[in-house]
């Protein structure tokens, strides 16, 4: 239970204490956690928007979007922000991109960014809310996980030192592709917006795979999270313009 502990205290603000140091391997295996803790998020969201019964659409979805933000400490925000600051701000050239993404301040294309991506989360929430399609709740933070794992598990990971580099190292690449392969078949099951969700989430997975190897070479903690971000927004439009 290591490794689920140290997927929890990555991902989420559930406060987490290990009763020990973990090992290398546990930190590869906390990968394989990474989907699941999409689903606590996920039903976290449906209870949440359970309890705030019938409050007006637009208000319900501010107050859990601010949850979800509550819930992942900002990380993948941040990781998006960097991004988009780099992306722009590295003119191409490698080095200055990873130089970038790892200031910590935020310039101005980040800033648009992330304010881009709350009101598309939020608008989308407001319409799924007023529509009922409720599983969107679950399928976005979920899938988008599974997706995070994914692209740690096929993209090289191009900083030679740190956290990220051990665990992309660790983490056990055959069980990792069974427990995704699992993870797609549960999604399946919630039929139309399960299969939605998978497509959305592959061609974009994909395509922002290609692009970071085209300029950087691979993947960074920060743009596997910006994946992340983008990838719920887009998984919330897709399932509140094609319900099905």
């Amino acid at each position: 239970m290591i490794a689920f502990g140290l997927a929890l205290q990555l991902l989420s603000r559930i406060p987490v204490r290990l009763w020990r140091a973990p090992t290398a391997r546990e930190l590869g295996r906390s990968v394989l956690w990474y989907p699941t803790v999409g689903v606590l998020l996920g039903l976290a969201l449906l209870l949440l928007a359970a309890l705030l019964g019938d409050l007006d659409a637009p208000l319900k979805a501010a107050l859990l979007l601010v949850f979800w933000v509550w819930f992942s400490g900002g990380l993948h925000l941040d990781g998006l922000a960097d991004t988009a600051d780099a992306w722009v701000g590295g003119m191409g050239s490698v080095e200055r991109t990873l130089a970038i993404m790892k200031d910590p301040a935020c310039g101005p294309v980040g800033v648009v960014s992330l304010v881009l991506v709350l009101l598309v989360k939020w608008a989308a929430l407001v319409s799924l809310l007023e529509s009922g399609v409720w599983p969107a709740l679950l399928l976005a933070p979920w899938v988008a996980r599974g997706a995070l794992a994914g692209l740690l598990l096929s993209t090289p990971y191009v900083r030679p030192q740190g956290m990220g580099t051990q665990l992309v190292e660790q983490m056990p690449r055959s069980r990792l592709l069974q427990v995704l392969v699992l993870h797609a078949v549960l999604v399946l099951l919630f039929g139309w917006s399960g299969l939605l969700a998978l497509l959305v989430a592959t061609l974009l997975t994909l395509f922002w795979r290609q692009r970071l190897r085209m300029r950087i070479g691979g993947t960074t903690g920060d743009t596997a999270g910006a994946l992340v971000e983008v990838l719920e927004a887009a998984l919330l439009v897709a399932l509140a313009v094609l319900p099905g």
